[in-house]
């Protein structure tokens, strides 16, 4: 079995952090979702199904809809592509030292 690192290949996982590194993130948790979602209409082109946890202080003083958005423009042509779904959790540091769901 080949490591997809050493082949050149990098994981959808990998890339999504990559691309969201632009938010300086003090972390990100990314769970794959896409088994459980076999045979979707919407996935049948490869898109994935993924829930994201992020903390980054871009997102202080933030509503919900303004950090998706920030999220998604940050994933740019993955949301398109590699991306069918995307849940979406994101939080400012100071608020996900009081929240009650900090991981995925």
């Amino acid at each position: 079995m080949t490591d997809p690192a050493s082949s050149g290949r990098v994981s959808i996982q990998d890339r999504i952090r990559q691309k969201l590194a632009c938010l300086a993130p003090s972390q990100i948790e990314i769970a794959d979702d896409s088994d459980k979602h076999a045979g979707h209409a919407g996935a049948r082109d490869g898109g994935g199904h993924y829930r994201l946890l992020i903390v980054s202080p871009e997102f202080s003083g933030k509503r919900a809809m303004t950090r998706h958005r920030l999220v998604y423009d940050a994933l740019g042509d993955l949301m398109h592509k590699e991306i069918h779904a995307l849940a979406i959790q994101a939080y400012a540091p100071e608020e996900a030292k009081t929240s009650p769901a900090r991981s995925i």
